[in-house]
């Protein structure tokens, strides 16, 4: 169930309809406030009720298009024929970089970080008002804007290791190497801006996001993987380099 300020008028300016949202919601009564709520802030929403028909207006072939016709996705966990969970890892396996904000009645820690390593941006547990939905979508398109708002180059390049971000693809000595999302991402911050030392809290902010529940040993797991992964020497690293008492950087 939704709070009762599911009709709350935004005094704000209306957002551009170029923004498009994709609800994925079972629910009807649920998904209809939603929808009602972002039409009344200016979005563009279709709905869906269940992963399936997802899928099917997500690759809508009359696009011609590789990229999605949605700027940001709202996803049911518990859906009928594909469950929300598979929907965003698949769409992330596919190198789909739109925002994802992942609705569900499960919300213990343990659901929470599961949604966000299988690529979520966002996690909000139900019941929840329309008023904080509406706020973290408008925080999902700035975060989004100011991460992509300058055209990204088509390759970064640090030694022996190649990134090219719109492929989300990682070449290690010319042969490829396959990062989780979450890897890929941290991993793209550090080749956007070597040298530069990053703390835990920093990471967890850019790429696990301002709501993260969760203590900085996420942050050495996902080092130590991207070490297995991209070092010749894992235990003696000569890219990402640990620097004592601050955080992690890159050469």
């Amino acid at each position: 169930m939704l709070s009762s300020d599911a009709t709350h008028n935004s005094s704000q300016s209306k957002i551009q309809k170029s923004q498009r949202i994709l609800v994925v919601e079972d629910e009807e009564l649920i998904r209809e406030m939603i929808v009602l709520a972002l039409h009344e802030e200016g979005y563009a929403v279709t709905a869906v009720p269940d992963g399936s028909i997802a899928l099917t207006v997500i690759h809508d072939p009359a696009t011609k298009s590789e990229d999605l016709p949605f700027d940001l996705v709202i996803l049911d966990i518990m859906l009928p024929q594909i469950n929300g969970l598979d929907l965003c890892r698949l769409l992330r396996y596919q190198g789909h970089r739109v925002p994802i904000l992942i609705l569900s009645a499960k919300g213990s820690e343990t659901d929470r970080v599961l949604g966000l390593e299988v690529g979520a941006d966002d996690y909000l547990t139900k019941p929840f008002s329309t008023r904080e939905l509406v706020a973290r979508c408008r925080a999902l398109f700035r975060r989004h804007h100011l991460n992509y708002a300058v055209s990204e180059p088509p390759m970064l390049q640090f030694g022996e290791i190649s990134l090219y971000p719109q492929q989300c693809r990682v070449l290690v000595r010319e042969k490829e190497v396959n990062l989780a999302p979450k890897e890929f991402r941290l991993f793209e911050l550090f080749m956007n801006s070597p040298r530069r030392v990053w703390s835990r809290e920093q990471l967890l902010d850019k790429i696990w996001g301002i709501d993260f529940v969760g203590d900085s040993k996420t942050v050495d797991v996902h080092i130590r993987w991207l070490r297995e992964k991209l070092e010749k020497d894992p235990s003696s690293p000569e890219y990402i380099i640990t620097v004592r008492g601050f955080g992690y950087r890159l050469g």
